[in-house]
């Protein structure tokens, strides 16, 4: 027996290695392909992508996606979703899906939307065939000039697509070598106007022509899922967030293993909100600045910001409440929605934010002292916002000013009637912030306060138990920011005033009282 313990010792710490072996080339594999793990500085990567030629095979980095804790699988259980369902509104109600012609290119339509998410296989687009300003400027570069010049018109043929030689049917539209992919009939089905007076994703794909696979050549090719986005009111912080949705949604619904990269199918001239596109997916790229045609691989299109949820529910009842993914799971009702809880997750995770963990308060300087709850007043600043602005914003409350600065002495002298919490007032002066400290600013609020504009539409990125806080003259009672609170779950409390000025008192009495519902 002594002579065999050498032979099992040596056998035992030779498995013992080549387990150790093992294990280190599983980590380094998923420590650099891993799609599921959340990537911890996102920001860094490269914001725009490479496109290859054909002796070229390198490929560009890719963002996987985060883990979201309020995240549920996209996939539809069946065809059989009631269509005015809330993941109907919100989630994946693409579930009529149609292919065109001798093909690889379909589109997906929901029934509650009236609109498709379309996407193609071996798609060229030639730059010289859209008519529309070269976009990607700097703003004080392209002062003055005309938003038609921004928005693109596609000649025939802007787009092609390869024949699939394992289709048999070869219907042919109009006459010619090359034909054009969808008819008149089929685009009011499946892509209508809907009330768009330009609705440009209708115009791309009305634009596309079938080539044969031997006339269907390409010096330079994306490899990766690329999203095609057309936007109009792109300096605009809530028509942008309801393009950044539609991509989002977009990306879940096809099904994509990471981010995509974007071109934007438009001209419109940089601006702050592109620091969010970049964070959010892999790359982005103006069509325009593609020097000669170049062919997708895999090419998504997202449908307008307009016919996404967040803009049709300010004309439609959308009723639809915020719930907690986990309670949703276990108990799936229609009436109820964690989507925008799980976009908002997205955006704070895009810049590195935490979101595995709910907002805290500030933690006391010492265990006898009071929690500390961040009060964020969002303000509306004059700013350079495209050509044609003129640098003014549209005042919604003209005493805001006087209103902050009350706040602000009424929490500098001790919040007088609260005792059992304390008040970090934060000036939220956006329109002078990177986007990430903008986002930074949501997610450590315990409340909102702002007077109505585009720039409280941040509130998607608010963590739950977040109370919003809405002062609203009478010439802007408009639903936006009470149906997000709505669809988030986020308690909201409104403020109508009489005209556009705000008693300072009253708003004070106001927060008091939210204070208080916290525990303060």
């Amino acid at each position: 027996m002594s002579k065999r313990n050498p032979r099992i010792l040596k056998i035992i710490l030779y498995m013992l290695l080549l387990n150790s072996l093992f294990l280190c080339i599983y980590f380094a594999f998923h420590s650099s392909s891993s799609s599921s793990s959340p990537d911890p500085h996102p920001h860094h990567l490269p914001s725009r992508f490479h496109v290859i030629n054909n002796n070229n095979n390198q490929s560009s980095i890719q963002k996987p996606w985060p883990i979201l804790p309020s995240y549920l699988p996209w996939t539809p259980p069946d065809n059989n979703l009631p269509p005015r369902s809330c993941e109907g509104y919100f989630g994946n109600g693409f579930v009529k899906r149609v292919d065109f012609g001798s093909t690889w290119f379909r589109c997906s339509y929901s029934e509650t939307l009236r609109s498709s998410i379309c996407e193609g296989r071996n798609l060229r687009m030639d730059p010289d065939r859209i008519v529309m300003s070269k976009g990607g400027e700097k703003l004080e570069e392209v002062m003055g000039r005309g938003e038609e010049e921004e928005l693109p018109e596609f000649r025939d043929g802007a787009f092609e697509v390869a024949e699939d030689v394992s289709f048999k049917r070869n219907r042919r539209i109009g006459g010619g070598g090359l034909r054009r992919l969808v008819d008149d009939e089929m685009l009011n089905e499946y892509i209508p106007e809907g009330g768009i007076g330009r609705h440009t994703m209708r115009g791309l794909v009305r634009s596309i022509r079938v080539v044969a696979n031997d006339d269907f050549v390409c010096d330079e090719w994306v490899e990766e899922p690329t999203l095609l986005v057309t936007r109009f009111e792109y300096a605009n912080m809530f028509h942008t967030v309801t393009d950044w949705y539609s991509a989002y949604v977009s990306s879940r619904v096809t099904g994509l293993p990471n981010r995509p990269h974007v071109v934007f199918i438009d001209g419109h001239c940089t601006t702050q909100l592109e620091e969010t596109w970049t964070a959010l997916f892999s790359g982005i790229r103006y069509a325009k600045n593609f020097t000669k045609p170049v062919c997708f691989r895999h090419a998504i299109l997202s449908p307008l910001g307009y016919e996404t949820a967040l803009f049709k529910g300010l004309s439609g009842e959308i009723d639809c409440n915020g719930e907690s993914a986990h309670n949703l799971w276990l108990n799936p009702d229609n009436t109820k929605t964690a989507r925008l809880s799980e976009f908002g997750e997205m955006i704070r995770s895009s810049f590195g934010f935490p979101v595995n963990r709910h907002r805290s308060t500030e933690k006391p300087l010492s265990s006898s002292s009071p929690p500390v709850h961040n009060v964020l007043f969002v303000r509306r600043e004059d700013y350079l916002a495209h050509p044609r602005h003129g640098g003014k914003v549209q005042s919604r409350l003209i005493n805001e000013e006087e209103v902050f600065e009350s706040l602000h002495q009424w929490v500098a002298s001790g919040s007088t009637g609260l005792t059992k919490c304390g008040i970090n007032l934060v000036n939220g002066l956006f329109a002078h912030m990177s986007m990430k400290d903008q986002v930074r600013a949501i997610q450590d609020a315990s409340v909102i306060i702002g007077a109505h504009g585009a720039g409280l539409t941040h509130i998607v990125s608010a963590t739950p138990n977040t109370t919003i806080f809405e002062i609203i003259s009478v010439e802007f009672r408009r639903p936006h920011f009470e149906l997000i609170a709505k669809w988030k779950g986020l308690e909201y409390h409104p403020m109508h005033l009489a005209n556009s000025r705000a008693d300072p008192t009253a708003v004070i009495e106001k927060l008091k009282e939210i204070m208080k519902s916290l525990g303060c």
